[in-house]
């Protein structure tokens, strides 16, 4: 998948939670918990586009590690919507699946990532030639 795409992903991440969340019973715990839905489902978004500009290998690591967070972050409130029943299970287990295949996206780039930064350290430790020059 591009770049391109999963921007297109997230960002049907943050749209479907902004109707499902539309569509509940207003209530105080609704409120307070679709208001933390929201804000983690777009943040997931923001982020990812935040991580596409990353100036360095270690800035989009970085990034992505928040993107990690605040999609977990909206599993975690959409758990709590469902198994409350504050929220039918119909309406939920959609976006549980996108933001649970999101997550695993981003685990696997941060992973890939790593192992990229990491070889690109060594061989540029390797590569480095003596500045000592000897005299006879």
């Amino acid at each position: 998948m591009d770049q391109h795409e999963f921007q297109r992903r997230t960002k049907a991440l943050a749209i479907d939670a902004i109707t499902m969340t539309g569509s509940l019973t207003p209530g105080r715990a609704v409120d307070i918990i679709a208001r933390q839905l929201l804000r983690s489902a777009t943040s997931v978004g923001a982020n990812y586009r935040a991580a596409c500009r990353a100036r360095s290998p270690q800035e989009m690591f970085a990034k992505l590690s928040i993107v990690e967070e605040e999609a977990d972050e909206c599993l975690y409130w959409l758990e709590i919507l469902d198994e409350s029943h504050l929220a039918p299970s119909s309406a939920v287990q959609p976006l549980r699946g996108s933001a649970s295949e999101i997550l695993a996206m981003v685990v696997a780039s941060k992973r890939t990532l790593r192992r990229r930064i990491t070889v690109n350290r060594e061989s540029a430790i390797g590569n480095r030639q003596s500045q000592v020059t000897r005299e006879s």
